[in-house]
């Protein structure tokens, strides 16, 4: 089983991932930009998508210093946006930011009351409901980090007065860094929080 749900756990990582960035690319394109669009990144092929480090390197690893038994985590290559194509110059960026946690958020409410209302359902079907809420939580959450290059990072960043010029380009500078620290320390709490939502929307404990 436990093979089962490090397996089901990937697949449903790269497609949530996938989502929030395609997610990113539709919103940027309804705002008048369609790099992502001639990028091909547009698209439910994973293989547009993956990134070699955030995809495939970077959860192995995890699951080697986990042994199998911890949260898996990633990313896919960031959607290319060009916001100087935006029609909205003042808040496109912020749309665009917004609109990837949103994507997670709302897959993982759809399928949590599913869980909620449909508690019958054959046990495989509520793990595999569970692994999608849980990661997509975990991931909208993650997003939503005011490190760059994340969502967070983009709605901190339209908001921050001018003062604070050199703390953002201190955190572009150093957020990779930052982020790759806060990945190794800081997921489980992530994830904590990931099950205290699941569990607020879906009324039943995690099964797994």
């Amino acid at each position: 089983m436990d093979i089962l749900i490090t397996i089901f756990s990937l697949i449903i990582l790269l497609f949530s991932i996938m989502l929030h960035e395609i997610a990113h690319g539709n919103i940027a394109y309804h705002l008048g930009d369609p790099t992502a669009k001639y990028a091909g990144r547009l698209t439910l092929n994973p293989l547009k998508h993956l990134d070699p480090f955030g995809s495939i390197i970077l959860p192995l690893i995890l699951l080697l210093v986990t042994f199998g038994r911890g949260p898996i985590f990633g990313w896919a290559k960031p959607v290319p946006i060009n916001p100087y194509n935006f029609k909205d110059q003042k808040w496109g960026t912020l749309k665009v930011a917004i609109a990837g946690p949103s994507m997670n958020f709302l897959v993982a409410i759809i399928f949590g009351l599913l869980i909620r209302f449909f508690p019958f359902l054959p046990e495989g079907f509520l793990v595999i409901f569970s692994l999608i809420t849980v990661y997509n939580l975990a991931w909208g959450i993650f997003n939503l980090v005011p490190i760059p290059p994340l969502d967070g990072s983009h709605i901190l960043f339209t908001f921050l007065p001018e003062k604070f010029t050199q703390l953002k380009l201190a955190l572009q500078q150093y957020g990779m860094f930052i982020l790759l620290f806060f990945i190794f320390f800081g997921l489980t709490w992530i994830f904590q929080g990931s099950v205290f939502l699941f569990e607020l929307i879906s009324g039943q404990p995690l099964i797994f």
